[in-house]
């Protein structure tokens, strides 16, 4: 008997589809079955295609899409319509695709039969078809909760746990694993369903074997086996490693990611499953997602482990420490998604027995930042390490740094243009508790007195590093007393969350004047202040709140009064070069006194202080020495302030016309202080007043 016969005998009909040239031929049956003239020839693509419902024609498409990509046969039935859309009759295809001959055609021809489907008597249900409208509506929304939840995982861990979670409409599997490769042996990646001791046979299996995970990853195609006889048929092998499961169902997908195969996934079934075109089309859809999940998490993975080496490569401890002084330190990076950053400190003991503090800020967030912040820490190191001053250390470290990105600019292009950074120095004398502050357009270091007070102490300062090459930075000297502490930070700990100095500072101070006896605790604190659930309430006034890297460094001098009868103290000298220097100590003066019970009262200390060193600065030669301090109880204070210079000349009370722009400042601290005098002192003199804190009232005579 001939094969036409056979195929006549049967109904059924042949065509061929080749989608390169959008035509397909038809022998008379399959005509007959598209109510087409019952004659074989050639007909346009578009014309069979107006044959068929339009959602079967989407479907057979992706079908055969997945046949070519598995090497296997593609399987559907189709509803043939008339012009007017009316379902005339179902047809079942059955058809081999041949891949394109040409390299990099995504064209081919696929060769295959049509036959008839019987049409279900009434009252007999219609058995389950994959291709109904409810099925693929499942299907769909199953593979949007799929793809949204893998792309959502960050780790491999949680890749897994996310597939072991997917729920597949109609076909579940109770057993899952990922296998990978490492050189020639397979490698268990992460499982479900399984205890941590059935790895054993599985793990280090070399990919000769005869196991299907192992032949998915060597020609990377799938491996659907419907039944345990299916199994032991095709890998007779391996079969008593699979028995002891009790599955009855089993599907290897290979994990293809970027054109390689990285791996395979199996998934496993306690119940028979078919493996229909439909059901095969969800698992290698998976099987995609999971594979780009698995590639973004093991990136993900491998950046934060760089990231991590790299910080704490080039972050330094503390070191030993310095006797009689505490110090703690925080460093919270951002990096645009990577653990570095361009915020550092370090300490630096000094061969004349003191210890450098450094903390400063490269401009930017990535790694290149990163690598421009261990070499400028590498060049302070050394330059202090040969005994220079605060000073010329700055101004050797701004000198190396625009050296290294000038050389980047002419080497790379705009692209790595110049970058600076922003850096404070200072010398300690643990002794004394003397600091030598040199600072390159860094903020202001934060100081806290012995009872728990919080100003920003005024200090000179110079361009950032890395703008000039040569660059002046002037030291500013203050003094730690017992129990004092100071705050070194980043302008991240200030401005992150939208704020700026001002505001920043203001969210700061409540913390740094809390409980802060424990210096750990007061930098766990700052920290959470910024980042923590505090943050959420004390956002700034700008609209730009992107996050910075964080850097902070406290360092407090050991020993002093306990905390309710530490007095509070400032000082400031005025040059005769700076008389803008009098603003900064006014401000200083009103820092002092923010919780002063007479705002009145701190007015008139502010403006007899400003009185003070003006008169200085005019009527002497030299510079003006600022020293404040205020002790007692709160609401029973005195404070107490005093401008020194170097002349011996007395002041003189005079009588200042209505028009005279002079001579008021004696005269103002008779009528505002509570006692004031000059007093001799070395060479020179100092003036003082002092004032008695008070409540406000509204008969107050000042």
């Amino acid at each position: 008997m001939l094969t036409k016969d056979i195929l006549a005998a049967t109904a059924t009909g042949l065509w061929r589809w080749d989608t390169g040239a959008g035509t397909v031929t038809l022998d008379a049956e399959t005509a007959r079955l598209l109510e087409l003239p019952a004659t074989a020839g050639v007909l346009r693509e578009s014309v069979v295609r107006s044959r068929f419902h339009p959602v079967d024609w989407n479907e057979i498409t992706w079908v055969t899409d997945l046949a070519v990509a598995e090497g296997t046969l593609a399987e559907a039935r189709l509803r043939v319509v008339d012009e007017s859309g009316r379902v005339l009759r179902t047809v079942r295809s059955r058809s081999k695709p041949f891949p394109p001959e040409e390299p990099g055609s995504t064209a081919y021809v696929v060769l295959g039969t049509l036959q008839e489907v019987a049409e279900p008597q009434p009252g007999i249900t219609e058995a389950h078809t994959p291709l109904t409208g409810d099925w693929r509506r499942s299907r769909e929304a199953f593979l949007l909760d799929a793809g949204r939840a893998l792309a959502e995982a960050r780790s491999t861990e949680e890749v897994l746990r996310v597939a072991a979670s997917l729920s597949m409409p109609g076909f579940s599997p109770d057993g899952l694993a990922v296998f990978g490769v490492a050189g020639d042996r397979l490698t268990i990646v992460g499982h479900h369903g399984h205890s941590p001791s059935d790895d054993g046979p599985f793990a280090g299996m070399p990919l000769e074997t005869d196991y299907p995970a192992a032949e998915v990853i060597r020609t990377g195609r799938a491996i659907y086996l419907p039944s345990p006889e299916d199994y032991r048929n095709r890998f007779p092998g391996t079969w008593s490693l699979a028995r002891p499961f009790g599955r009855r169902s089993w599907a290897f997908l290979p994990l293809i990611a970027a054109g390689r195969t990285m791996g395979a996934w199996m998934a496993g079934f306690r119940h028979p499953v078919a493996f229909s075109p439909d059901e095969r089309s969800v698992l290698t859809t998976v099987a995609r997602m999971l594979a780009q999940a698995l590639t973004r998490a093991g990136a993900a993975e491998t950046e934060r482990e760089l990231s991590l080496g790299l910080q704490r490569s080039m972050m330094p401890s503390l070191g030993p420490g310095i006797p009689g002084m505490t110090l703690a330190a925080r460093y919270i990076p951002t990096g645009g998604g990577l653990e570095i950053g361009g915020d550092w400190y370090d300490t630096i003991p000094l061969p004349n027995g003191r210890v450098a503090l450094v903390i400063g800020d490269v401009q930017g967030h990535d790694v290149r930042a990163a690598g421009l912040m261990g070499q400028l820490r590498i060049a302070l190191r050394a330059y202090a390490s040969e005994g220079h001053r605060p000073d010329a250390v700055l101004s050797r470290a701004s000198r190396f740094l625009y050296g290294l990105t000038d050389a980047n600019q002419d080497g790379e292009g705009v692209k790595n243009g110049p970058r600076f950074a922003t850096c404070l120095y200072a010398e300690v004398d643990p002794e004394t508790g003397v600091l030598d502050i040199a600072r390159a357009g860094h903020p202001d270091p934060a100081m806290m007195t012995a009872d728990g007070t919080a100003v920003i102490h005024r200090t000179e300062g110079g361009l950032p590093l890395g703008i000039e090459a040569d660059a002046d930075y002037p030291t500013t000297r203050l003094t730690l007393e017992a129990g004092e502490t100071m705050m070194l930070c980043t302008d991240g700990l200030i401005e992150t969350g939208g704020h700026d100095l001002s505001t920043g500072w203001t969210r700061l101070r409540p913390v740094l004047e809390g409980d802060s006896r424990d210096l750990e605790q007061l930098a766990d604190a700052l920290v959470q202040a910024v980042h923590g659930p505090p943050s959420h309430h004390t956002t700034g006034p700008l609209s730009d709140r992107r996050e910075d890297d964080i850097a902070v460094l406290l360092l407090r001098r050991d020993g002093g009064a306990s905390r309710n009868r530490a007095p509070r103290r400032t000082a400031l000298t005025i040059a005769q070069a700076e008389p803008e220097r009098i603003a900064t100590a006014r401000q200083q003066l009103r820092d002092l006194l923010h919780d002063w019970a007479d705002p009145e009262q701190v007015d008139a200390a502010v403006l007899m202080t400003s009185e003070m060193a003006a008169n200085v600065l005019l009527h002497t030669d030299g510079d003006a020495l600022m020293v404040a301090l205020a002790t007692g109880h709160h609401g029973a204070r005195r404070l107490r302030v005093e401008v020194a210079d170097g002349s011996d000349e007395l002041p003189h009370r005079r009588r200042p016309g209505e028009m005279a722009s002079s001579g008021r400042g004696l005269v103002l601290m008779e009528m505002l202080a509570d006692a004031w005098g000059v007093e001799p002192q070395g060479p020179g003199k100092a003036i003082w007043f002092e004032l008695n804190e008070s409540e406000p009232g509204p008969d107050d005579g000042r």
